[in-house]
């Protein structure tokens, strides 16, 4: 069967990589054996030529990764086949169809554009979403593949200047001010170039130790080829950013903040060396160890101020405020362990007696000094209660979500109230869904350490935010029901589509 097709395979040049199947029995195999094909149909020998000669640099690249298979239509033996399958080339424009197999079973027609690209990064990540320039919308950006970013000022001869956007695929920020972009790109199209690249790879660590790309998007501002400095304004409309191309302005050095130490605050603040002489002038004594970039500490030192106000200067109080900027005064905060910010400390006569984390208001700072006493035990955190939800943090995260079809991720915060509320509810349903591989519900404390930015770069922006993602790709935002009804419905529907998929495959076979 194969000996008269070898001339017709040697004139298209098609790679041996390329698996030729006829028989159904080796076809079922192939699924059965292999979990990420995709197979080209075709009516005839050589009505597929052209697909053949970009699937033969395809499969190269892929090797290893992703299979592709040829099955001719046109003969006696593949046309058996195609009944079989259900599948008629004839009937497609040039008389070739791309579909695609995925973990034994059909899981959905090639669609995107026939370019070598293209299908590398399907063929790479069957699930994750197209790229950026298969967009019709982003036709007016120039996408980059190489290092060369200087080109971006060359596309046009009188155009010398432009904005390269820094973007990764999943990233939730960057799928919010794609459109944007795009927008701006065309409306500025002629007068500047506007620019996007996806430098996520290890190819490109240089190019973002270069231009001090640590986050994503980032947006560098490029004048006759050379990088001049960044662009921050991540709220941007379309017309923000064409209006600033106009006048392309470097970002602005924020105003210094005053120390605290340094306003008009009633609330004794404590250096290394006065630290120990003022606990003992003082017997009894509350202190605040903070940091000044810390968000938490900003919010509470207006209530701290206003009870110092009281306490500091009345003649019978029953004890004083004072503070430590930690991250100055180092050696009092090693001393007493201090790891989170703001961190509350009851001295008496000189000796540390409690760490008191429920002190934020004036009032409840007030009440404590009448009456000292001992804080309540610590609740248990989310994460070292037993359950089967999934916590995750920026070491973690990537590779625990590739492993599941359907991940639904809660993004939160163990002060905020509305994750509180939500959580025994999303633990009710990841414990009802514990048995299934194919799902995990997660979670992110996006106070802790690295989980900042991880959370910045979902696009996380209060708390709790809900992702739904699928291998690991960010697919939506979940915005149902916060209740048990809701959590379980979201991931059930999911569920139902994957078993109607199965059954209308089993049936297409």
């Amino acid at each position: 069967m194969l000996l008269w097709l070898l001339p017709v395979l040697d004139t298209v040049k098609v790679s041996p990589l390329i698996e030729k199947v006829s028989d159904h029995k080796d076809f079922k195999k192939l699924l059965r054996t292999r979990t990420n094909v995709l197979v080209l149909y075709t009516k005839t020998a050589t009505s597929g030529d052209s697909h053949l000669k970009l699937l033969s640099d395809v499969a190269q690249t892929v090797k290893g990764q992703g299979t592709i298979a040829w099955v001719n239509c046109g003969d006696s033996e593949g046309r058996k086949l195609c009944k079989k399958v259900k599948v008629d080339p004839s009937s497609k424009r040039g008389g070739a169809e791309l579909l695609h197999y995925k973990d034994g079973t059909f899981h959905t027609e090639y669609q995107r554009p026939a370019t070598f690209k293209s299908m590398v990064a399907f063929l790479k990540d069957p699930s994750g979403p197209p790229l950026w320039e298969e967009n019709p919308e982003a036709k007016d950006v120039i996408h980059i593949e190489t290092e060369k970013v200087t080109l971006v000022t060359n596309e046009v001869s009188v155009i010398t200047s432009g904005l390269f956007c820094v973007a990764v695929a999943g990233c939730g920020v960057c799928k919010r001010m794609q459109p944007i972009f795009q927008q701006a790109a065309t409306e500025t199209k002629g007068k500047y170039v506007l620019a996007g690249m996806n430098v996520h790879p290890a190819e490109f660590d240089g190019l973002k130790q270069e231009y001090n790309v640590k986050g994503y998007p980032t947006f560098c501002y490029f004048e006759k080829g050379k990088f001049l400095h960044h662009y921050e304004n991540y709220g941007a409309t379309a017309k923000d950013i064409a209006d600033w191309m106009k006048n392309p302005q470097p970002p602005q050095p924020k105003t210094p903040e005053v120390p605290w130490s340094e306003t008009d605050s009633p609330v004794f603040h404590l250096t290394d060396e006065s630290f120990d002489s003022f606990l003992e002038e003082h017997p009894a004594a509350l202190v605040m160890f903070y940091a000044p970039w810390c968000g938490h500490c900003k919010k509470m030192k207006p209530e701290y101020d206003d009870a110092a106000e009281i306490l500091n200067k009345g003649t019978d109080s029953p004890g004083v405020l004072a503070a430590v900027d930690a991250t100055v005064h180092k050696a009092v905060g090693d001393r007493f362990k201090i790891s989170g910010f703001p961190t509350v400390k009851y001295f008496e006569k000189g000796e540390e007696k409690y760490t008191l984390p429920q002190l934020r208001s004036k009032d409840k700072i007030i009440e404590f000094l009448h009456n000292p006493q001992a804080p309540p035990p610590p609740e248990q955190s989310w994460e070292d209660k037993p359950s089967s939800v999934s916590h995750l943090g920026s070491e973690d995260f990537r590779e625990a979500l590739k492993k599941k079809k359907h991940a639904l991720v809660m993004f939160y915060a163990p002060w905020c109230p509305h994750c509180k509320n939500a959580v025994p509810h999303f633990t009710t349903a990841a414990d009802l869904f514990k048995e299934d591989r194919k799902i995990v519900y997660a979670a992110v404390d996006c106070t802790k350490g690295q989980n900042h930015e991880l959370c910045k770069q979902e696009g996380v922006e209060g708390y709790p935010t809900f992702n739904y993602y699928n291998y690991g790709k960010f697919v939506e935002r979940y915005n149902g029901d916060r209740g048990e009804v809701g959590f379980t419905g979201f991931m059930r529907s999911l569920r139902g589509r994957d078993q109607e998929k199965v059954v209308k495959r089993k049936e297409e076979l």
